[in-house]
């Protein structure tokens, strides 16, 4: 779930936590440094920690609803389909403000159907194909294809730092994929199905990646030009559900969902339960519980502490999927995996040092 939600919380991260600024000594005109609200700080962290966890859980139910024979598309579906009437209280003014502004549709068509909706469908289908820590790990790389994006779109400038960390980025990458690629590449394993439902699985994971980034550029695009969060997320949702709907019908059938009964792989001789009921449980758990706590701790953190605590999602999918799903790295995808979160750790600290610097200018005022 946390592919459907998530992609949506970096969108106002900017105008929160970083808009203040330091107190000026009424005698020297100097900046004083306030006191360090440690509580403040420590409940933030202890917050997006457990956002982290709730969206790690997400593994948990969304991989056993793929091996039950569903269509990932009509999971992805009934995922927006459940958004979008949760969300309708903020959807009337959101739509009446949408329907004037021809680029802000465009916008919306990137961050609702490539971003929510294609790129979900594509998030969840790689679970099938390849270890779905690994497809965790990678998607680690959005932050690097939205600066790039933000870059060649938005005119952002790029510093010779982005490149270094970026290099640091590909390079773990490849570390975390080079055991299942390297054989794969070899052409007397080209016919062999195992050999496709690898290069898919890789291809879906990049695809879910890009088009997250995008999301994330659009998103930011439409913050800028008044869309507030409510009215991202709304909008963000019900456009997915309308991209989806034509192709979810076409492709597979979503009321397949209503009919499935099923357990959950990490309960032995547990009970069964109606598809519907686990896809409601991503939707609240993973996607409203964890922007709920990940929401309120941003409001308690700078932008730049979020980049940090949020690294945590990751590390806490893969203990999760390693312990209860069985699904383990190898030596060489762990030290991988430190090497991307280590870089796109630095990427996000670097933007958010951006972001701040352009915000302080924005509401600095001439002594």
């Amino acid at each position: 779930m946390q592919g459907v939600l998530r992609r949506g919380k970096r969108f106002g991260r900017c105008q929160l936590g970083v808009l203040s600024r330091a107190p000026t000594s009424l005698f020297s005109g100097a900046p004083t440094q306030a006191p360090v609200d440690r509580i403040r700080l420590m409940t933030g962290i202890f917050l997006i920690f457990s956002a982290c966890i709730l969206w790690a859980l997400d593994t948990l139910v969304r991989y056993p609803l793929m091996f039950s024979g569903l269509s990932p598309w009509s999971i992805v579906w009934f995922e927006h389909l459940m958004l979008v009437l949760l969300m309708l209280y903020w959807l009337r003014p959101m739509w009446r403000k949408l329907l004037f502004d021809r680029r802000a549709l465009l916008a919306f068509l990137i961050v609702g159907g490539l971003g929510s909706a294609v790129s979900t469908v594509a998030f969840t289908n790689a679970f099938t194909l390849i270890n779905p820590s690994v497809v965790i790990l990678i998607q680690k790389l959005q932050p690097l294809v939205a600066v790039t994006l933000a870059a060649v779109l938005l005119k952002e400038r790029v510093d010779g730092h982005f490149v270094f960390w970026l290099g640091v980025c590909l390079l773990g990458s490849v570390m975390i994929a080079a055991g299942d690629l390297m054989p794969a590449l070899q052409p007397e394993n080209w016919a062999g199905r195992e050999t496709r439902d690898l290069l898919l699985g890789y291809g879906c994971t990049l695809i879910a990646v890009m088009g997250w980034g995008a999301a994330t550029v659009f998103g930011k695009q439409l913050s800028n030009r008044g869309f507030s969060t409510t009215d991202l997320m709304s909008g963000r949702f019900l456009v997915g559900f309308l991209v989806l709907t034509p192709l979810a019908w076409l492709l597979a059938s979503p009321a397949e969902v209503v009919d499935m009964q099923m357990p959950l792989q990490f309960l032995s001789d547990g009970p069964t339960f109606n598809a519907v009921i686990l896809v409601a449980a991503m939707v609240l758990v993973s996607g409203l519980g964890g922007m709920g706590f990940y929401y309120l701790g941003m409001k308690r953190l700078p932008a730049r502490t979020c980049a940090v605590a949020e690294m945590f999602f990751p590390v806490a999918a893969v203990i999760i999927n390693w312990l209860v799903l069985g699904q383990a790295l190898t030596n060489l995808q762990i030290v991988g995996a430190a090497v991307l979160l280590g870089g796109s750790t630095m990427v996000a600290l670097s933007q958010s040092a951006h972001d701040d610097l352009v915000v302080s200018k924005a509401v600095s005022v001439p002594d």
